[in-house]
């Protein structure tokens, strides 16, 4: 917890001693004051207190060793695809998802100068998402841990060459002066967050509400399994709105799917679509069954 810059631990250290009052109420993120991640945080749970963490496993522990209720991790991007290791960190936690949240992402430039800037410091998913306002002025994109904390690093540094891309509020935060705003490459720049507590994968959600259900599934090694195991998907009438693969182990030869169904366990369409993916698969692990954020579906 110590890892935060300079600037950023004071405002760290009073999150912390909040949270720790009442740990049932926190909510874990990852990234220091003033990220993106903090405000989701804030806006998806308006009664909770955030709770910085310095690293996406940092968040999760923090749920897992009580220090909070639940965390709020950031999942894919609608301009820069998905965040990394996070396919390996939500299986690995053993924690639930229990909702998500969807947030419009805006950067800003930002430095303790006004430019112009030989390097800016930012998430290496906020400098995918600049990449080409960032190529076209000839600026180096150097990585940080979080965007918040690359405001606070480059406040730290002093250094009027080198600048940091992250939300407005950062540069208010550690005293920076604000270049240019929405320097993301598209308008509709959007995040989804997941929202994680230590609970069953099976909760109780309003049936006249649409929900989702994630799961992760490795499918056994025999011609057309991945097929045959996303067929019951189809004759069941069951949305898969995501499918992702990644490769577990160092074999390569052992290929895990991340996906998100529309509907819960519990509906019989469901449940006979899940019982014949886990049929051809060698594991199918529930992670949560949540309330949509947003809507999904045929237009």
């Amino acid at each position: 917890m110590r890892s935060f810059p300079k600037p950023a631990l004071a405002i760290v250290d009073k999150l912390r001693t909040e949270a720790q009052a009442d740990p049932a109420r926190a909510i874990a993120f990852q990234g220091s004051p003033g990220a993106n991640s903090h405000r989701a945080a804030m806006e998806a749970r308006p009664d909770a207190l955030p709770l910085p963490c310095f690293s996406f496993e940092d968040a999760l522990d923090a749920v897992k060793d009580g220090r909070a209720g639940q965390a709020i991790i950031p999942i894919e991007n609608s301009q820069h695809g998905r965040v990394a290791d996070i396919h390996f960190l939500l299986p690995e936690s053993g924690l639930t998802i229990v909702g998500e949240y969807f947030m419009p992402i805006h950067h800003a430039l930002m430095g303790v100068g006004t430019g112009p800037f030989e390097a800016v410091y930012s998430h290496p998913q906020a400098l995918g998402q600049s990449r080409f306002f960032l190529r076209e002025r000839g600026i180096v994109p150097l990585s940080y841990a979080d965007t918040a904390g690359a405001a606070a690093f480059v406040s730290e540094r002093g250094d009027p060459n080198v600048g940091a891309i992250a939300p407005a509020i950062a540069a208010q935060l550690y005293n920076l002066n604000i270049v240019e705003r929405h320097v993301e490459d598209s308008d509709d720049n959007m995040t989804r967050f997941v929202i994680l507590s230590d609970g069953p994968a099976f909760l109780k959600v309003d049936e006249e509400k649409p929900a989702m259900t994630t799961f992760i599934f490795e499918v056994k090694n025999i011609p057309a399994a991945l097929y045959k195991a996303l067929g019951g998907f189809a004759t069941n009438g069951v949305n898969m709105t995501k499918l992702e693969s990644y490769q577990h182990g160092t074999s390569f030869s052992a290929t895990r799917f991340y996906a998100d169904i529309i509907g819960v366990p519990g509906d019989p369409a469901v449940d006979r679509a899940l019982e014949e993916c886990g049929f051809y698969s060698k594991e199918l692990r529930i992670l949560g069954s949540y309330q949509q954020g947003r809507k999904r579906g045929t237009s």
